[in-house]
């Protein structure tokens, strides 16, 4: 048994025609772009991709002056000795000594 459909393959390819024919004439009717407003979009649009390279290369920068400042200090900073050590871990043992 043959299911009912409505509307049928014929009225949608028909009706999808028309409405690509009723774009078309929607879009041909369209007023055309003035060039000094399209080069001033362009003008503002080259303006904010100017500054979005100059923020991205401002912000590496600074993570690569951190990454150096860093290193620096890790270059420059001795190892602790083993009475630091010690000390840190007695320091650690008191203070969970003291929360129980």
């Amino acid at each position: 048994m043959s299911s009912f459909k409505t509307p049928s393959f014929q009225d949608r390819i028909g009706s999808a025609a028309e409405a690509k024919k009723k774009a078309l004439e929607q879009l041909r009717s369209r007023p055309p772009v003035d060039e000094k407003v399209a080069a001033e979009r362009q003008a503002k649009n080259l303006e904010r991709e100017a500054k979005a390279r100059e923020k991205a290369a401002a912000k590496k920068a600074e993570q690569q002056a951190l990454k150096d400042a860093k290193a620096a200090k890790a270059a420059t900073a001795a190892p602790p000795t083993e009475a630091e050590r010690k000390a840190a871990r007695d320091a650690r043992y008191a203070a969970r000594k003291a929360r129980k």
